[in-house]
């Protein structure tokens, strides 16, 4: 495992995010190893033999960048995080992301947080003094067994679920992000996902398609074939035939959202 500090030259980007203005990366790459991120894109940049989810490069000045680039920039909505997770195991030690917390809060910017750590808990003081912020925690699943085969170092599920209560209780604006959805294997438990959701009465749902052109289908299926070579065959056949994939998931999506109706859940999809 690789555990680097860097100096950035900017922290405030742009987003295509919908609904975020600028994306916040305080850290760049991510320990939690998904075997499904979308951003392992991010290695083409970097030496062959580094492996996604055994490095992690911290942004050691990315508070001072931020303050800076602030007082150039035109307000919006700021995404923490786009490409990493902001309260991975180190931000334990380099508090970067509480750091860029204090500077946001100090000028009340709209802020949403999607993590899949509870530490994000840690900085409930600072969340209190925005006017406008969402908290997000990504929950694709409710077992164990999944969460170990495609998160294999994210916390477990547990510790999301509480966490999303614990900022329900301090009045936070919650949301929980099902994304990716996993073909087939999300289906097992999404009834009892949403159920589970909507008793903690989250303010919405989010749920993401899982994208396979960024490098991870190989990872994704490596996966299969280790935990569930039963059905490899049949995600094999969802994901590799576009056509096929899109039914599949328009189908999915029609279920969800019967299931989310019958729930009163506030649920959208990305795609």
């Amino acid at each position: 495992m690789q555990i680097k500090e860097i100096y950035c030259k900017s922290i405030l980007s742009r987003s295509k995010i919908y609904g975020a203005d600028y994306s916040i990366n305080p850290y760049f790459g991510c320990l939690h190893g998904c075997t499904y991120c979308y951003a392992r894109y991010m290695l083409r940049k970097l030496p062959s033999n580094l492996m996604w989810g055994e490095f992690v490069h911290a942004k050691i000045n990315a508070p001072t960048v931020l303050l800076k680039e602030l007082r150039r920039s035109k307000r919006g909505r700021v995404l923490l995080s786009s490409v990493t997770d902001p309260y991975q195991l180190v931000e334990a030690k380099y508090m970067l992301t509480r750091r860029i917390l204090t500077i946001l809060s100090s000028k009340d910017y709209p802020l949403i947080i999607l993590t899949k750590s509870d530490l994000v808990i840690r900085d409930l003081d600072l969340i209190k003094k925005f006017s406008d912020a969402d908290v997000g925690l990504t929950v694709i699943t409710l077992d164990e067994n999944v969460r170990r085969a495609f998160e294999p170092k994210a916390p477990s599920i547990y510790r999301r679920i509480a966490a999303m209560q614990k900022l329900k209780e301090a009045k936070i604006c919650t949301y929980a992000f099902l994304g990716p959805l996993i073909p087939i294997i999300s289906e097992f438990s999404i009834e009892k996902l949403l159920t589970k959701l909507s008793k903690i009465n989250v303010d919405y749902v989010i749920v993401d398609k899982l994208n396979v052109k960024a490098g991870n289908k190989p990872h994704i299926m490596r996966a299969f074939m280790l935990y569930y070579p039963d059905i490899k065959g049949k995600i094999e056949k969802i994901l590799s035939n576009e056509n096929v994939y899109d039914e599949y998931y328009a189908d999915l999506k029609v279920k969800i959202r019967n299931l989310a109706q019958k729930l009163d859940l506030d649920l959208e999809f990305c795609y």
